[in-house]
């Protein structure tokens, strides 16, 4: 977009990207075309994983926020309802939770839309509760908001939000206050004017394409049928439930329980938020585990929720008045929970102290040496450490107080990202990502006007982005080399022409080792350019190609790359 000055719809490597509405490559494309952009970011990642890291951290203040206006009441074991220190505590606590989850720890720097997604919708949610539990104030807020989440991943954000607002309505919320507050037909149609004219200027340029693969294949068909094998059964998502608000999982299901248990007792309109951010997180795990395609970062969109539910798990505001055996019941729950909490804690410790045992397990072709370079530095035992203060400051080494002893524990794993994730990830980079820049280079500098580069094997986008090339993307399959040389042959798009072996007698190729060792790719005829990590980059002889594609043809393997493929680089 920052180059071509096309902002409808994204191009990636020569072909139209439908998969997902414009506004992460609006918001990516406006950094790149910012002035100086090759000077302060010369690996293009500040602009594609800045938008996913400022949407996660508005959400953070947007949880914060709405617990210092709407604070808690009732908190077990604190004796008066949230004031002062407690009351900031318990934002911070709802802040951190959904921060410091496994999943928003990776997507939240993931050059994806999902975090921006999860940020979107959860304002919308967060800015639809706050209108409800408000005497006055506007209605339209929530609903413009609810159209960006649209722009960010498409219809589904209107079902969420709806599903949301119905099973809250459902647990007790009052129809004629939520109707009166906020307005939903005049807020769809909001909504709609806001989102909708992208679609239809995408619809009536792209035409039958657009259609067939955003709506039918992108939405429909990744509800109703399985996509790219992502097949789960229904229970899927209960289990990403439990290991996407570790440690403290058991804090989070402390808090459905208690709001499921009294989710018809009248509540006031202020005291609520539980009982919304419960609904909220049902409506999402509702809707995925009806859906035949599962991914865990679809449950990203639930995790504000989860950390609102975990902040709220030291109060009692939903058993006020019902007497003093069901509040000490309840903090017994509590202690068991964080005591519980406590105990994964430790089992997350002992796992990083012995990193050096499972470490070498990990078999991941693009990360060799990982182990070596992870095991020789004191990231993980320090990480350890961090781990084993946190469970001992959540268990009440140094406070008695509930709120604060998550918050203690909480702000302790937040030394893990600098001390522990930013290091390795990092490491990570160097070697997953290094060797596709460096092949990149070398391909940019070597290759000749009209000659063709090809990627096959392990498949890396980003050397696409690299080489500022067109690149040809195949597997590992005999099928794949057959693909190739007919692709060749055949395919146009921007950046490719057709070409003969005569006309074009070379490619460039980038080829994984493993890739490399198959019979059918064995003895190479050309030229070996350059080699990094597990990868290698040849100056390969067109006719060889040619011959060895003719011998596995004659074998009965015929070229599938004209077959439909929606998910096509």
């Amino acid at each position: 977009m920052a180059k071509s000055g096309d902002w409808l719809v994204p191009q990636v490597n020569g072909l139209p990207r439908y998969d997902k509405p414009p506004l992460i490559y609006w918001l990516m494309g406006g950094l790149y075309a910012l002035p100086g952009s090759d000077q302060w970011d010369p690996l293009g990642s500040w602009a594609a994983r800045l938008p996913s890291a400022l949407a996660s951290m508005a959400t953070m203040v947007a949880l914060a926020d709405t617990l210092l206006r709407w604070p808690p009441s009732g908190l077990a074991g604190d004796g008066p309802p949230a004031a002062g220190l407690g009351r900031v505590a318990t934002a911070i606590n709802a802040a951190l939770a959904f921060a410091l989850g496994p999943l928003m720890l990776v997507w939240g720097r993931t050059e994806v839309s999902d975090a921006l997604f999860t940020a979107t919708l959860g304002l919308s949610l967060l800015l639809a509760w706050r209108t409800f539990a408000a005497e006055q104030g506007p209605w339209w807020p929530c609903w413009s908001v609810l159209a960006l989440a649209v722009l960010s991943k498409g219809p589904v954000a209107i079902v969420l939000f709806v599903l949301s607002l119905t099973l809250f309505w459902l647990f007790g919320a009052e129809a004629a206050r939520l109707l009166r507050r906020l307005r939903p037909c005049p807020g769809f149609a909001l909504t709609l004017v806001l989102a909708a004219p992208w679609f239809a200027v995408a619809l009536l340029r792209e035409g039958k394409p657009y259609w067939d693969s955003f709506f039918g294949y992108h939405n429909l068909q990744r509800f109703s049928r399985v996509v790219n094998n992502h097949h789960q059964g229904p229970w899927y998502f209960f289990v990403v439930l439990v290991l996407a608000s570790l440690p403290f999982t058991p804090l989070l299901l402390l808090s459905l329980r208690r709001v499921l248990l009294e989710v018809r007792t009248p509540l006031a309109a202020p005291l609520s938020l539980g009982r919304f951010a419960t609904a909220w997180l049902l409506a999402v795990l509702l809707f995925f585990s009806l859906s035949a395609t599962k991914l865990p970062s679809y449950w990203l969109v639930a995790t504000p929720a989860a950390g609102l539910l975990v902040a709220l798990a030291p109060f009692n505001a939903w058993q006020a008045g019902y007497g003093v055996a069901q509040g000490h019941q309840g903090q017994r729950g509590l202690r068991l929970a964080m005591a519980a909490s406590s105990a994964l804690l430790v089992l997350v410790s002992a796992a990083l102290a012995l990193a050096p045992q499972w470490l070498p397990l990990i078999n991941d072709p693009t990360l060799p040496g990982l182990a070596a370079a992870v095991g020789r530095r004191p990231w993980l035992n320090l990480g350890a450490a961090v781990t084993l203060a946190a469970a001992l400051l959540l268990s009440g080494l140094a406070s008695n107080r509930p709120t604060a002893r998550l918050l203690q524990s909480q702000a302790a794993l937040l030394l893990l990202v600098p001390l522990v994730l930013l290091p390795v990830w990092q490491i990570g980079d160097q070697l997953r990502g290094a060797p596709i820049r460096q092949l990149a280079a070398v391909a940019r500098a070597e290759r000749s006007v009209a000659e063709p580069l090809a990627m096959v094997g392990l498949i890396k986008p980003s050397l696409h982005f690299y080489s500022q090339s067109t690149v040809l993307f195949e597997g590992r399959s005999p099928h794949a080399l057959v693909n190739l040389t007919d692709r060749l042959r055949a395919e146009s798009r921007p950046g490719l022409q057709p070409s003969s072996a005569d006309r074009q007698p070379t490619l460039l190729l980038v080829i994984d080792v493993e890739t490399a060792n198959k019979p059918h790719w064995q003895t190479m005829e050309g030229e070996q350019l350059a080699q990094a990590g597990p990868y290698r980059l040849w100056r390969l002889d067109r006719l060889w190609l040619e011959q060895r594609a003719r011998l596995l043809q004659q074998g009965g393997i015929v070229p599938t790359w004209r077959n439909p493929r929606p998910e096509m680089i």
